[in-house]
């Protein structure tokens, strides 16, 4: 992955790596573009992309416990869940179930 200095952008290149039918958390693109306590900022990024020039699967990028927290920045009230659930990812009052087992760490997953 190509380093920027745009801390959006950075966090747009990792979203963007998820891979389909995996979730990532805010908490682990901050850790890996190394901002360890950047979580929110990484949450602001997510609610911004869908001004971004490219695609940024947004609906893959969920909190550290599984929970659809950025739900309510999706147009109608279940097309975060109802995307996730297109890639087979199972999705119970706002929990995705087998989190662990979706979950993609990009630390674990890609090069730093």
């Amino acid at each position: 992955m190509a380093k920027s200095s745009d801390f959006f952008e950075r966090v747009y290149q990792v979203a963007e790596l998820v891979p389909h039918g995996r979730v990532t958390s805010y908490g682990a693109i901050a850790r890996y573009i190394g901002s360890a306590r950047g979580a929110r900022m990484v949450g602001w990024a997510m609610n911004k992309c869908s001004g971004w020039h490219r695609f940024v699967p947004a609906h893959r990028v969920v909190n550290s416990k599984g929970l659809l927290t950025g739900k309510h920045h999706f147009s109608g009230g279940e097309t975060m869940k109802e995307l996730l659930q297109n890639e087979g990812i199972e999705v119970v009052e706002n929990q995705i179930i087998n989190f662990e087992k979706v979950f993609w760490d990009p630390t674990k997953e890609l090069e730093i």
